[in-house]
């Protein structure tokens, strides 16, 4: 089966996805407090992490610092509910303005993905100590929603 990573058209169009992202996050008065200014590399740490996560190139975990490097940059943010809900609405609205497929398996891997992700972050932003990180350390790998 193809990988998602394929399936949405590989490293120029999660790039392309990903890059429509960040402009609207940086546009939201909901999530601009979240990142400031804004940070050059975010772009390209994001794709790869989504790429790497979809099963493509593991240059995230390889050059970027990988699930730790995460970690580090959303500890102490302490996301809320409604932002993490407005991330999730930004990340799927880009989606369709990239125009990655939307056929419906490959949109229930994105939501979920963003979703699960989403989650993580916030708890990862509250934890005070290591023991109140989520325990996952390494990017999960996606599969399409029928594989499990």
């Amino acid at each position: 089966m193809t990988s998602l990573y394929d399936h949405a058209g590989g490293y120029a169009a999660l790039h392309r996805f990903v890059d429509i992202f960040y402009s609207s996050v940086l546009a939201d008065p909901v999530l601009q407090p979240l990142f400031g200014e804004g940070r050059p590399e975010h772009v390209d740490h994001l794709t790869a992490f989504d790429a790497e996560s979809f099963g493509g190139p593991k240059e995230f975990s390889a050059t970027m610092g990988g699930f730790a490097h995460l970690i580090d940059v959303h500890r102490g943010l302490k996301i809320a509910e409604p932002q993490r809900e407005r991330f999730v609405e930004l990340y799927l609205r880009a989606a369709d303005l990239a125009g990655l497929p939307d056929d419906a398996p490959f949109r229930e891997a994105l939501r979920s993905h963003v979703e699960f992700g989403s989650r993580v972050a916030m708890q990862n932003s509250h934890a005070e100590t290591d023991e109140q990180l989520h325990p996952l350390r390494e990017v999960p790998m996606w599969r399409w929603p029928d594989e499990g």
